[in-house]
């Protein structure tokens, strides 16, 4: 079993939780942007304020500002920050070569909590691969150091 498919394993199995870095990762020119989401909404918003502004007043035209930033920032915001992680993980997941180029650019981080506390984090600095097996090894430590269940009954 290769590297990746070790981490696709921590990760389904919820030790392990993978951070992206969405900024970084919603911007032209990264492989998971989609510019749809990022300029109709804004623009529509911004051509009916004018619109408005143009045809009836400046209040108006303001009021529709307001309302579209309001709508962008609790409704769609969420929706796109979402979109944009779920797509990067799935880009990432996919072949070794994405995860390397991802990584190598900083946009993604690694992060474990063991049973016992501890907490491990990978970031550019350190290789993900080094993490995976840092992760299984103090994993196997904890459940070679634990009793199993049998024993502590018996």
């Amino acid at each position: 079993m290769n590297e990746l498919e070790r981490l696709k394993a921590l990760l389904d199995s919820g030790l392990v939780k993978l951070g992206v870095h969405i900024r970084k990762a919603n911007s032209p020119g990264s492989p998971v942007y989609q510019a749809w989401e990022n300029v109709w909404p804004a623009g529509s918003v911004v051509l009916a304020s004018f619109a408005a502004t143009a045809l009836v007043h400046y209040y108006l035209g303001f009021a529709i500002l307001l309302a579209g930033g309001l709508w962008w920032i609790t409704k769609l915001h969420p929706k796109v920050k979402d979109g944009v992680f779920d797509r990067t993980a799935a880009f990432v997941l996919a072949r070794e070569q994405n995860m390397d180029a991802l990584w190598a650019r900083g946009w993604l981080t690694l992060y474990a909590k063991l049973d016992d506390g501890t907490e491990l984090v990978a970031t550019r600095r350190e290789s993900w691969r080094d993490f995976v097996g840092r992760v299984e090894a103090a994993r196997a430590a904890l459940s070679a150091a634990t009793p199993s269940a049998e024993l502590a009954e018996g």
